[in-house]
Formats: structure tokens, C-alpha cells, sequence
């Protein structure tokens, strides 16, 4: 596994868990508003952290970090994730991946080999904005929603702990993209509204995009709340 990026430690990104981050690169998904474009558009320019060195990271951490999360890019991209993922289980460590749901077969198997024990799957938007809030043309939205909505299904129906979560863009995002979303994921057990937040690594350079206030989030997170009460906003 190439990785391009090492965090530490973490006590925010794996829920209830201390935890170091492991960053991969590459992404099917040009999402305008993404804080790590780098990872996305230049992976072959970043330096690469060698399997000796996180291995024996995760040697030295043995007892310190409870987990390790897999985020990226898009982490199910690569063949050999599901071996990766085993290897940082049979260190000792849980596995939280993050995934933006559009290779439901990977996540298929490895939810049936139960080698993540949380995941976080980004919903970027209502069906009907999909595509243009992922980046993509909208040629690809019919199999992109499918891969999104079988994704979401198979969480659903897992055993392993999961959460969904949006961005939520001022520029990309109505009232609309919410009211489709809490009927979609009706019957979810997590999901959360976050805000945007600009950096240098946005992907689309001299935007327009900002946050939504936090009294216009209040509005999209009841709007939500009709059909999943217990989502919630985070990082407000």
C-alpha cells in the first residue's frame, strides 16, 4: 500500500476512540469544495511513508492508539486494500475507514471479512445534485447514485459500526439536497451535517464557496430530522 500521509494521533476522527490517521491517495471524485486536493490531483508528488516505517509505528503505538483510520482520496480505489486492513487488525488496532461509497463491491468485502470496525461513508448530496457536487459529469449520475445508494444499503444492513455525513456548501447545497437525504437514510442509525470549511488545498481554486451560518445549518439539520431524529451537526 502506497501511503502518502501519517497523523499521529487523532481524538476526533475516530469516534470515541484514540487513533492515527493513514492518508492514501487518488480519487474517482472531483468534488469542488475538497480540502485535500493534493492526495486527489498530485499523489505521485507526495512522499511516500514505506511499509517499514508504519510498521513500526504501529509497533511502537501497540497500547497507546486504540485504531487506526484508512481515509484518503478514496481509499477502496486500491486492490489491495482489504490486505492492508487485515494487516493493521492483526497488529491489534480497529480499523475505521472512510469511503465516499462508490465501489460498494469493495466495501462489500470487507464488511463480509469484517475488516473495518466503523465506517464513515460521505453523502455529498441529494440524488437529484449528485453529480454536479461530486465534480462529475452528469453522464455518470444514473451509476453514480446506484453505487452510492447500494453502498449506504450494505452499511445499513451491517453489523459493523457506520456513520453518514455531508458537507454541507453554501454555492452547492439547498434545503432540497436535505429533504431527499433524511428520506433516503431514513432508519440510519448516524448522520451528521458539517460545515464547509476553506484552506489552501481546496480543489477548486478562487471559488465562490462559503459556510452556511449556524442558525441556516439549525434549519437543514431539522429538515433532516424529520425522518433520522438523532442526526446531528458537528463542528458547529
Amino acid at each position: 500500500m502506497n501511503i502518502l500521509g501519517l497523523q499521529k494521533l487523532t481524538l476526533l476522527d475516530f469516534p470515541g476512540r484514540v487513533a492515527a490517521i493513514v492518508f492514501l491517495g487518488g480519487c474517482n471524485f472531483r468534488c469542488p469544495f475538497c480540502q485535500n486536493s493534493s492526495l486527489v490531483l498530485t499523489p505521485e508528488a507526495l512522499p511516500p511513508v514505506s511499509p517499514e516505517e508504519f510498521a513500526a509505528f504501529l509497533r511502537k503505538r501497540s497500547g497507546i492508539l486504540d485504531g487506526i483510520c484508512v481515509t484518503g482520496g478514496e481509499p477502496t480505489l486500491h486492490a489491495d486494500l482489504p490486505e492492508f486492513l487485515a494487516s493493521i487488525k492483526e497488529a491489534g488496532y480497529l480499523v475505521k475507514l472512510d469511503t465516499n461509497g462508490s465501489n460498494p463491491q469493495m466495501l462489500q468485502a470487507i464488511l463480509d471479512e469484517h475488516l473495518a470496525d466503523y465506517v464513515a461513508m460521505d453523502i455529498k448530496a441529494g440524488r437529484r445534485n449528485y453529480a454536479q457536487v461530486c465534480g462529475l459529469d452528469p453522464s455518470v449520475s444514473d451509476r453514480l447514485l446506484g453505487h452510492a445508494e447500494q453502498s449506504a444499503a450494505l452499511l445499513m444492513r451491517s453489523a459493523a459500526e457506520y456513520e453518514f455525513r455531508t458537507t454541507v456548501v453554501k454555492g452547492l447545497h439547498t434545503e432540497q439536497d436535505f429533504e431527499d437525504i433524511g428520506g433516503w437514510l431514513s432508519g440510519c442509525s448516524g448522520y451528521f451535517l458539517q460545515s464547509f470549511r476553506d484552506c489552501p488545498e481546496v480543489l477548486r481554486q478562487n471559488h465562490s464557496f462559503s459556510a452556511f451560518s449556524e442558525e441556516e445549518m439549525q434549519h437543514f439539520l431539522k429538515i433532516v430530522q424529520k425522518n433520522i431524529p438523532q442526526a446531528a451537526l458537528r463542528g458547529i
